[in-house]
């Protein structure tokens, strides 16, 4: 089956946007507001924060009373980088069959989630790409509190190919493009989506893998090693990435060899993962 309907709203209900966020909620206010302004909109957005302090609950609560879908708080206390954990906690919340997950520092521009579902496929999951902004763009955009027209944007990204939007050629690319071979497991874990059930039946996200790095590839191997094929959304399902100084890379070894580990043993199931929740 494939999920497809450009321009029904009526078919909202078949997705739920999944945005992981920690204490920059100038970003997320306008990550968010790129949702409002989708041709599509989701089902419901679904908040995962990592221990955010209290201006992010002021900015989402400022967006809840404007927002035209529901809007889903799961927070957790601030115990170091446990993107893993918050995204399995957000996952158990929602209500609908299709997530797509995005980062909160993504602006999407209006197609994004239309996209998505023209693109979706039972027993695929899907990664896109990202387009960076530079460090200076991303600081006018902050400080401006507004969204910039899309061609703005384009015009001020470092990797201008990502910001093409050519719907007619996405079916082409999507099961060509960096789906074989070095690329086989490559995700952006800011521009996914898969189906509830396909991440259900690994389990989520493996908890054990706490800092930053190859959380999302490692999920990724589970699914495929489990029968799940990969699509890659290229020339749409496009997403504007405001620049941000790195996260520590002190985890970034050990949770490669997990990662390592995943594909030596064939492993589709990890045991600290989704199902506690």
């Amino acid at each position: 089956m494939t999920i497809s309907h450009k321009h029904n709203k009526n078919k909202s209900d078949l997705v739920s946007i999944i945005i992981s966020t920690y204490n920059w909620p100038e970003a997320l206010k306008l990550c968010v507001e790129s949702i409002f302004k989708q041709t599509t909109l989701p089902a419901e957005i679904i908040i995962a924060d990592d221990g955010s302090k209290q201006p992010t609950f002021d900015v989402i609560e400022s967006l809840t009373k404007r927002s035209p879908v529901p809007i889903i708080h799961v927070w957790h206390p601030d115990e170091g980088f446990k993107l893993s954990q918050i995204r399995n906690k957000a996952i158990a919340k929602v209500s609908q069959q299709y997530i797509i997950q995005i980062d909160g520092d993504i602006l999407l521009e209006k197609h994004f989630v239309e996209d998505h579902l023209n693109i979706a496929e039972q027993g695929y999951m899907v990664t896109g790409s990202r387009v960076n902004l530079s460090e200076y763009y991303s600081s006018l955009i902050i400080a401006a509190n507004i969204i910039p027209p899309n061609s703005e944007l384009r015009k001020n990204s470092t990797n201008y190919f990502n910001s093409l939007r050519i719907p007619i050629l996405m079916p082409f690319f999507a099961k060509r493009y960096k789906t074989k071979g070095k690329y086989l497991h490559f995700t952006r874990g800011c521009n996914m989506a898969y189906f509830k059930d396909d991440i259900a039946n690994v389990n989520g996200y493996n908890e054990d893998m706490t800092g930053w790095g190859s959380e999302d590839t490692e999920l990724v191997a589970r699914m495929l090693q489990n029968g799940v094929k990969k699509k890659f959304i290229k020339l749409g399902g496009i997403g504007y990435h405001i620049w941000h100084p790195f996260a520590s890379r002190k985890r970034a070894t050990i949770n490669d060899e997990i990662y390592k580990e995943t594909i030596k043993q064939k492993l589709t199931w990890v045991e600290n993962g989704l199902n506690k929740y």
